[in-house]
């Protein structure tokens, strides 16, 4: 589904991404794991079409998607919930998630949402609530419902655990598993390399802007640097 090979990236003349090659396939949940500013966020922005890349290629469903613009990559079905929620706080729960449409899965619109609705039951009981009055948590919930409304093709979860208590990570984890048994493919970007392997099918570890290590989360999780560096084993 996703084929990335080669990536370079940056800002100005500031290199963050060197060489990056990921691949996903259909209905996986793939990790993208690596401590803070070690260009993960910079991957998935460059993926997205907001950071323009200096080199390499981007391959999405089998079209080259290196030079194409944000609209159009969403058009497309990559769709990216954004570290930090960044919903609109002044609007309602079900506001919010209209917007998740306006480009993409208006004909669809009242099918998806009964379907966010149907995976995150505490949003159909907060529905006419302003979002600024929701618990992260519940906001994460409505993030990730918003990005569903895009019926997308591959969705990119930007470190979804931030903010929340372990009992709230637990749970938001949980629904990530169901979200891909329902047949969605998810790149999920964390620090949380444990509960990020767990769930997932493979995995890839970046460090200073590179690959480190890449396997299927089992083969990660038994690796004895991996162990070291970020589960402190």
């Amino acid at each position: 589904m996703l084929e990335v090979t080669g990536l370079k990236a940056g800002y100005n003349r500031v290199e963050v991404l060197r060489g990056v090659d990921i691949s996903i396939r259909p209905k996986e949940i793939v990790a993208l794991l690596g401590s803070n500013g070690v260009g993960k966020t910079t991957f998935i922005a460059t993926l997205s079409g907001l950071i323009q890349s200096w080199s390499g290629e981007i391959t999405f469903k089998g079209q080259d998607i290196t030079r194409t613009d944000a609209a159009s990559i969403v058009d497309l079905g990559l769709i990216q919930v954004p570290e930090g929620r960044h919903i609109f706080p002044n609007l309602t729960v079900q506001e919010n998630l209209v917007l998740g449409s306006y480009r993409r899965g208006r004909k669809a619109r009242s099918a998806n949402l009964e379907r966010v609705l149907e995976t995150f039951p505490r949003l159909r009981e907060r529905i006419r609530q302003k979002a600024a009055t929701m618990s992260g948590g519940e906001q994460q919930m409505l993030a990730i419902g918003r990005g569903m409304m895009a019926e997308p093709e591959l969705l990119i979860l930007d470190e979804p655990s931030l903010g929340l208590s372990p009992l709230l990570v637990e749970e938001m984890f949980e629904l990530i598993v169901e979200l891909n048994k329902q047949g969605m493919t998810i790149l999920l970007v964390e620090q949380n390399v444990h509960l990020s392997l767990e769930i997932s099918n493979r995995g890839f570890v970046m460090e200073n802007g590179a690959i480190k290590l890449t396997g299927t989360a089992k083969e990660l999780l038994d690796n004895p640097d991996l162990q070291k560096s970020y589960l402190g084993v």
